[in-house]
């Protein structure tokens, strides 16, 4: 794959959202699976801008879970190791280009406490993330749906499918995707626009009903039938279905024999209107990481797997976009139908 300018252009701009300076060290952590045409992307990008790229390339891992891992958001390849950790600590961005990314990874409070602050180029085709490189700014929607979350007390959501799921949110860790890590401490990926809740534990409750089109993320699969899961006090105890669906469903979340792989990790929305829900549809599962999907406007995202207000640890991890759903905090709608509403400002 060969670079294009259009890509080029479209990594200085997200650069720019991040306050890269002329003369900045920036950087740029990889490992031997990274998607080589992204990191060359953000190399001469920088390099353009008048900044320093340096280059952190640690072994991508082998496989040692019992099924495939995909699209967590928790990569695993750091492992803790000092040099590695020493450099990518300190003031000054960190370009995140690792398979799984570091969003959820363990070594990141380290590094943001240091003083770096990171963006995780989520592992796209470039396509991807040049059509979602536009003059587009989500910051002060974002922040105001974060600001609306920290506020609530309660979180429903529902749905004509027949979801119904209560959400107590005090006490969860809430934060939000612009896109753009323009500030130590920071974390951001791109794609972005979502808006998400980490809840503290016992707090979800209800039914969820996975409907026809709706996505499952750790597949990169349209559903092609309702799957109803039945959650209490955080974890799915019954998933009913006979579809393929819902069999492979229930044999991914059997195979980790781990409880916590059936909790809930974090719920939130989408945000972005120019992310759209059918470009799954595009593109082979090797050339997306599904982030597009993630930040849709008026999508309800529930996923299951890690969350450390909870104090559950897991590798198994679901992320599920859903349509058509009516999301309310406080009694106040934020979603209607799967369109946001107009109250972020």
């Amino acid at each position: 794959m060969k670079v294009q300018e259009k890509w080029l252009r479209a990594f200085e701009q997200t650069f720019r959202k991040c306050k890269v300076e002329p003369g900045e060290i920036v950087r740029i952590l990889a490992e031997t699976e990274s998607r080589a045409i992204n990191i060359e992307l953000a190399e001469l990008a920088l390099a353009r801008m008048g900044a320093i790229p340096v280059k952190i390339v640690v072994p991508s891992l082998p496989s040692n879970t019992p099924v495939p891992v995909r699209s967590t958001g928790a990569s695993h390849v750091v492992q803790n190791m000092p040099p590695v950790l020493q450099a990518l600590s300190g003031p000054g961005l960190v370009v995140d280009l690792t398979v799984e990314g570091l969003l959820h990874a363990p070594e990141l409070p380290r590094i943001l406490e240091s003083g770096a602050r990171v963006i995780m180029v989520s592992n796209e085709h470039p396509e991807i993330l040049d059509r979602l490189t536009t003059d587009l700014d989500l910051t002060s929607k974002v922040k105001n749906g974060v600001r609306m979350l920290a506020k609530a007390q309660t979180m429903t959501v529902t749905s004509a499918a027949g979801t119904h799921l209560d959400i107590t949110l005090s006490g969860a860790r809430v934060g939000g995707v612009w896109g753009g890590a323009d500030r130590p401490g920071l974390v951001q990926h791109w794609p972005g626009g979502l808006c998400l809740a980490f809840p503290k534990a016992d707090a979800v409750n209800g039914t969820l009903v996975l409907d026809i089109g709706d996505v499952n993320l750790t597949f990169k699969r349209y559903l092609e039938s309702q799957i109803v899961l039945h959650i209490e006090n955080d974890y799915i105890t019954r998933i009913e279905g006979k579809s393929l669906d819902a069999e492979l469903m229930r044999s991914y979340m059997q195979a980790w024999e781990d409880r916590n792989a059936y909790a809930v990790s974090h719920v939130g929305w989408g945000m972005n209107p120019q992310a759209r829900w059918d470009a799954l549809q595009m593109f082979d599962k090797t050339e997306t990481n599904g982030t597009e999907i993630r930040a849709f406007a008026g999508n309800f995202l529930y996923s299951t797997g890690a969350n450390d207000m909870a104090g559950r640890h897991t590798l198994g991890h679901f992320d599920l976009p859903m349509r058509n759903c009516t999301i309310q905090l406080d009694g106040q709608a934020v979603v209607d139908n799967g369109q946001l509403c107009e109250v972020f400002g």
